[in-house]
């Protein structure tokens, strides 16, 4: 909604803020200021993913925090995730690998060579954009639909269908189809396509099962994740459990240098 407004301002404060040393000053105006097409960019989403949202804590809250970390065991061993949420930068650490994104590229340091296997394009956010259910959802370029009601292991849920425009990340024709019980409006399954290596649709879809949550900072976020096997397009035995240990949420920034190329790092080229 765009509006037209008379703002009388008569005293603003300043805080400017360097080195951490914060000092105020007094600016005095006595102009009458006229502001127009004032757009409201406050972001609004589907009642029932607002719903959902406040079920785990609140998007307000989700939005005061600037970074997430926590480990899980991987596939060659324990790893250390770090994200920044306000710029997404990442670092994954590992004793034999380290893999970031510094906001232009993604890095891969290999302390032994061939110590990491896989793609490390792919990898640097793959974990955080599961655990960060469902605030992820909240992020810009999405587009949302409902999906019929959907019975998944043996109860029904009500779910909302996630998809991306175009030139949106890396992959912008995943898709995402998040479930939720209609009584708690709290997540309970994720079916999700990958489409890194194809760059096209697809309708294979993979299930997880948001089977324990945990509260921090007034977050309700995920404690376990369960991978479902899938036959004819449906979750039907576990697969395998992943646990997320060690996680803080805070409103620290983090230096950018926690996040920077080493200068013995690969840079992993777009496929």
């Amino acid at each position: 909604m765009k509006k037209t407004l008379i703002l009388i301002v008569a005293i603003i404060s300043i805080v400017a803020c360097k080195n951490d040393v914060k000092s105020e000053d007094t600016v005095v105006i006595h102009d009458t200021v006229e502001v127009s097409e004032i757009e409201n960019t406050t972001p609004t989403y589907p009642e029932a993913l607002a719903a959902i949202f406040e079920a785990h804590g609140g998007i307000d809250t989700w939005t005061t925090m600037n970074n997430l970390c926590y480990q899980i065991e991987g596939r060659s061993g324990t790893e250390t995730h770090t994200t920044d949420l306000k710029n997404r930068k990442a670092k994954i650490e590992h004793k034999d690998w380290s893999i970031g994104y510094d906001g232009e590229d993604v890095w891969l340091l290999q302390n032994k060579p061939d110590s990491y296997q896989g793609n490390a394009r792919f990898y640097h956010n793959l974990m955080f954009y599961f655990y960060a259910m469902p605030f992820i959802l909240a992020d810009d370029g999405i587009e949302y639909s409902t999906v019929a009601e959907t019975e998944l292991d043996g109860k029904m849920y009500k779910g909302i269908k996630i998809g991306y425009k175009a030139n949106v990340g890396d992959t912008p024709e995943d898709e995402y189809i998040l479930f939720y019980d209609t009584e708690t409006n709290k997540m309970e399954w994720l079916a999700y396509t990958v489409t890194f290596k194809t760059g096209e649709k697809s309708d294979d879809w993979r299930f997880i099962k948001y089977s324990n949550w945990q509260e921090l900072n007034g977050l309700i976020l995920p404690e376990t994740l369960t991978w479902y096997n899938v036959e004819n397009g449906a979750p039907t035995s576990k697969r395998n459990d992943m646990e997320f240990t060690k996680v803080t949420i805070s409103t620290l920034t983090l230096d950018d240098t926690v996040f920077a190329k080493p200068e013995a790092a690969t840079v992993i080229p777009k496929e």
